[in-house]
């Protein structure tokens, strides 16, 4: 179910559809395809690549920046002259993953052995950082909210955790009957020290063909304006307005990623509450966090690889 709404003009003129319907977007090898021209919009991009068994891409990372996010299953990648093993993971559901980050002008090579599903998220950028591996011990899990506002945030490559030109992203997943990118916010202006402009993506994945909903509401006349019905393969862009909630079904978890970008100069994830839902925060000091959280934790870091030489070469 969406709204009548929820659709925008691109920057070529054609008609986007806000909510992008799983296998609605699908070009080539990947089960996904968003990048700035499809959504209509400058920065961020989203890739969702499906590998069979012994199977392998190339990507040409052009003048974005990109990290490479095992959704289930590993894989290899390598780029400037590294090699990097990511162990990845059963699900979304199961555990925190490693990564690798692919910098701009850059060729890389994507093999699993067992095949797998990654998301590539990207965003243009200017500087073209060094190759590296983002390990999965040292992926920040924060427990953000309280009450039935619960969830939980890896923070893989938040502003302040990984080094990233441009592209923000991270994970969040929401235990069900829960609400989560709440109270709704906005990063659609540039206010130095109070919002940072940036454009959003959110890909969805819910626990065993369950669904949630998804509201965008304009913060400005003409703005974006969307409730959708998300399932598994869903994605939601938001170039503009207020985002939140995002309601998990009970009995099922939500898992979305969230990949951000946008002009400023300064990468940073500043956002603006709702002036009518802001007061939520204030009651959660007095609640308890749902007690099914965290969903997992990140791995010690004695559970990773004995040396280097497996994870980075």
């Amino acid at each position: 179910m969406t709204t009548d709404t929820d659709t925008d003009q691109g920057l070529d003129g054609e008609f986007l559809e806000r909510h992008v319907r799983a296998g609605s977007a699908a070009s080539g090898p990947y089960a996904l395809d968003i990048d700035p021209r499809r959504a209509g919009w400058l920065h961020s991009a989203l890739r969702v690549l499906d590998l069979p068994p012994g199977g392998t891409h190339t990507l040409d990372s052009g003048d974005s920046e990109w990290i490479v996010l095992p959704l289930s299953g590993g894989c290899t990648v390598h780029t400037q002259g590294e090699i990097f093993e990511l162990l990845g993971r059963e699900s979304v559901f199961s555990s925190v993953t490693d990564f690798a980050y692919v910098p701009r002008d850059a060729h890389a090579q994507i093999a699993s052995g067992a095949g797998g599903r990654f998301a590539l998220a990207g965003a243009k950028c200017e500087r073209q950082l060094p190759a590296r591996y983002g390990s999965a011990p040292e992926v920040p899990v924060e427990l953000r909210g309280s009450g039935n506002c619960s969830r939980q945030v890896n923070n893989f490559a938040a502003a302040d955790t990984f080094d990233c030109d441009r592209l923000i992203a991270v994970e969040v997943l929401t235990p069900g009957g829960n609400w989560s990118s709440y109270p709704p916010h906005k990063h659609d202006e540039n206010h130095p020290g109070v919002e940072s402009e940036l454009e959003e993506i959110y890909y969805f994945e819910i626990e065993d063909d369950g669904l949630g909903y998804h509201r965008v509401s304009p913060s400005r006349p003409g703005g974006t304006d969307v409730l959708a019905e998300v399932r598994t393969g869903d994605t939601v862009l938001i170039p503009d307005g207020w985002h939140g909630p995002s309601i998990a079904a009970p009995g099922r978890t939500m898992y979305y990623l969230n990949v951000m970008a946008g002009p400023g100069e300064t990468r940073q994830w500043l956002i603006r509450d709702h002036p009518d839902h802001g007061w939520i925060r204030d009651t959660w000091p007095g609640q308890a966090v749902d007690p099914r959280l965290p969903v997992y934790r990140a791995p010690r870091p004695d559970d990773r690889p004995d040396t280097d030489e497996e994870t980075h070469r």
